[in-house]
This record gives C-alpha cells, sequence and structure tokens, in this order.
C-alpha cells in the first residue's frame, strides 16, 4: 500500500511538471573512481531521482591521483560539483580553499547528528559547524587466505589472534623460488595502502606509545614504543622475510590475486574481493599484543555541499545529501561496496554483528582511533619514507624514525599557520 502512494505521488509529480513546463535542477555529484563504490551511488542516484523527478544528479569521476587536483580547479573556476565526496582527513584543506560550505543548522542539527552517527563524524566538524556527513564508515582487519592457511597446515578457520601468531603464520605460508627470492608472500607491506594506519594507530599504541598528543598536533611516536613498532614492522621484510615492499605493486593486487596469504585492508575491499570466484578468504581483527591489547583505525569518506552550490542548486543539493546520508542508502552502500552504515541503528544490528565478515570491523570501530590529520597526502608520505629509508636504503630505524617524525611535525605546524 505505501508503496503504490509512493508511486502515485512520483506520477503527480511528473504531471505537475510536465504541464508547468518546469525544468529539474541539475546537480553535479563528484567522487574517485571505485567501481564498487561508483556502481552503488548509480543505485542511489536513481532511487533518488525516482522519489525527487524535480532533481537530476550527474555523478562524474576522476582517477584517485587526480581527484583532489580536478575538484579543487574546477570548484575555483566556478564549476564543477554540488556534492563532493572528500576523505574526512582533506577537510582543513578544503575548508581553507572556500571549496566547502558549512552545513546549515536548519537543514542538519548538530543534536541529530551527534546522536545518530558513530562519534568519528566529529572529525568533519570545526567550531560548531560540520562540513559533511559520511554515508558509511571504515574500520580495518586482517584479510587472509583460506586455501593458502590450508596448504601451509594452518587451521583455516583459526586466523592468527596476537602478533606473535601473525608472524609466525605469515612464515608457514611464505613461499619462495629457488634463489630465494619471494613468490607468494605471507603478508603484503603496503605503506602505501593502510599500512600507515597500522602502524600509527595500531602498532605503535601495542607498543605502549601514542602516535601523537595535544589534538594530533604533537607528534609523539619519536620514542621506544615507535622504535618498536618500526621495528616490528620493518623486521617483517628484513628478518623475517615474509613480505616485500613493491610486491606486485600494491599489497591487495597481491592478495587478491593469491599471491599474498595476509594483508590488512578496510572494509572498501569487500565488495571488490567477493566478485572473485572461487576465492576463498576470511576476516578476523586485528591481532592484539602479547598482553590482549588491541587498537584499530577508523575512517570514512564524508559527503560536503560546496561553495558553488547556491539558491535552488543549495537546496537540492541538501535533499541528495540527506538522502545518500540515510538508513536506506547505507543499506544499500553496504550491500554493494562492504563498508558499514554511518549511523549506529543501521550499523549495530544483530545481523551485522553476528556475521562472520563485517563482525570483526565493527568490533573494530568499537576501540578504533581517528587520526585527526591536516595533510592527509603529506602525512601518509612522510610513513612511506620512514619505511623505504629502512628496507630499501638500508638506514637505521631509529635514525629514520626521528627523520619522519621532524618531517611530520614540520607538515602539521606548516598546517597551522
Amino acid at each position: 500500500m505505501r508503496f503504490r502512494h509512493l508511486l502515485a505521488s512520483v506520477a503527480i509529480s511528473f504531471a505537475t511538471l510536465a504541464a508547468s513546463g518546469a525544468k529539474a535542477v541539475e546537480i553535479e555529484y563528484w567522487q574517485y573512481v571505485f567501481d564498487t563504490r561508483v556502481k552503488a551511488m548509480n543505485q542511489l542516484i536513481a532511487k533518488f531521482q525516482e522519489a525527487n523527478p524535480d532533481i537530476k544528479v550527474k555523478q562524474t569521476t576522476f582517477p584517485y591521483a587526480d581527484y583532489q587536483t580536478k575538484v579543487a580547479a574546477a570548484i575555483l573556476a566556478g564549476q564543477g560539483p554540488d556534492v563532493v565526496q572528500l576523505f574526512y582527513g582533506w577537510t582543513d584543506n578544503f575548508i581553507a580553499g572556500k571549496m566547502i560550505r558549512p552545513l546549515r543548522a536548519e537543514a542538519f542539527p548538530a543534536a541529530d547528528i551527534e546522536r545518530d552517527f558513530f562519534p568519528i563524524v566529529s572529525a568533519m566538524k570545526r567550531g560548531n559547524d560540520y562540513y559533511g556527513l559520511p554515508t558509511a564508515v571504515r574500520s580495518l582487519a586482517l584479510f587472509y587466505n583460506k586455501k593458502a592457511f590450508k596448504d601451509a597446515g594452518l587451521d583455516p578457520n583459526n586466523p592468527p589472534k596476537t602478533l606473535d601468531e601473525l608472524v609466525a603464520a605469515a612464515e608457514k605460508t611464505t613461499k619462495r623460488d629457488g634463489s630465494g627470492n619471494i613468490v607468494s608472500a605471507g603478508i603484503t607491506l603496503d605503506m602505501a595502502g593502510q599500512d600507515h594506519h597500522w602502524w600509527r594507530e595500531v602498532l605503535v599504541r601495542q607498543f605502549d606509545g601514542a602516535p601523537y598528543t595535544n589534538d594530533d598536533t604533537k607528534v609523539a611516536y619519536n620514542d621506544e614504543a615507535g622504535l618498536k613498532a618500526l621495528t616490528f614492522y620493518t623486521d617483517l621484510q628484513k628478518k623475517h622475510k615474509v613480505g616485500q615492499v613493491g610486491f606486485m605493486d600494491e599489497g591487495q593486487a597481491a592478495f587478491r590475486a593469491g599471491l599474498a596469504a595476509m594483508t590488512i585492508d578496510g572494509t572498501f575491499r569487500l565488495g571488490s574481493f567477493n566478485t572473485i570466484k572461487g576465492f576463498e578468504w576470511g576476516v578476523t581483527e586485528l591481532p592484539a599484543n602479547a598482553e590482549g591489547v588491541r587498537s584499530n583505525y577508523a575512517s570514512y569518506f564524508a559527503n560536503a555541499i560546496t561553495t558553488k552550490a547556491e539558491g535552488e542548486k543549495l537546496a537540492a543539493a541538501e535533499k541528495f545529501l540527506a538522502y545518500v546520508s540515510s538508513p536506506e542508502a547505507m543499506k544499500i552502500w553496504l550491500e554493494v561496496v562492504g563498508e558499514l552504515p554511518a549511523r549506529r541503528t543501521a550499523a549495530l544490528t544483530p545481523e551485522n554483528i553476528g556475521h562472520p565478515v563485517y563482525g570483526p570491523f565493527l568490533k573494530g570501530l568499537e576501540y578504533a582511533h581517528t587520526t585527526q590529520f591536516k595533510d592527509e597526502a603529506a602525512q601518509r608520505q612522510a610513513a612511506m619514507d620512514m619505511v623505504n629509508r629502512v628496507l630499501i636504503q638500508g638506514e637505521e630505524p631509529k635514525a629514520s624514525l626521528a627523520k619522519a617524525a621532524e618531517d611530520e611535525q614540520a607538515i602539521i605546524d606548516r598546517a597551522k599557520r
């Protein structure tokens, strides 16, 4: 009955538009290219337009490497998106560049946001204003290849629970050729992927340290804990020889190809991994340390309204943002992309909590940290350089750690000016 009423309402709206000769308001939505995310957004746009025939949404995508540059150039030229997807860690840069506007409290009351969404949404808040809302949130987990575990004599239903067990499993599942070169890694090493988060927000804390202090404005990892964390990570290649930086270019590519037994990645990989026929893989929480201490990193891409949107386009953009951050949209996003709903009630259902794949990620959200980046790309590069100096250039971990801390502090200080 409710569906028939909706169809009747839509039909009346179409008839009204046709009779009045009114032209639909067109807005643009931009995001970077990621197949499952584009597919999910196409579905959301179709449903939104069906319910709102007076609004047309055009989706435009760009490769990730060019995305921020394209967005900035377009908005500053008075063109481009009305609603834009951005990583939460880019928020300060987008605000400084006058590319996004604060959400109007009349349309998006702060009290409602803080009641309904997971607390990490506060990373989009500056002062009293929110600058965007996510459709989904994500945490990290350990993906493992069940066939690789079985072939190595390991129980595919008993993945590593501790860091020591992780190393032991990686040693047993690594395959080498006659010259000792890795042909199938025990675990991927990819600081350009999610490993910089694993090192920063997980390993440093598990070795009894903290990556930052003073609201993430003071680098704090240049100490014994940071050194132990860096040494643990680089020893996976130097000492244990279970992984290699640059192996198959990307960690997720090696895992997808069945040439890595384990990889640390986020919920956003679920959709693409699910498309591989005959690929037996599992997910478990990130390994704890010897004392049982766990940590995780939670993040998200938000949708924001740009400074380009004004008048009727602003009203349409607000309506579209409200829909893509609704429970209905989050359910579709979970099914297509695999990322967890950003609203508590949509995420914390009995089905999701007990799910063999979603469950470990949801548990990770309970003890996750969200880095308040000042310049996410530059800070990630500092971590990548730190590891490369050790693994490629042969620098001592202590010296490389000190250089990384100095470089990252300079990045943070520049952003504060």
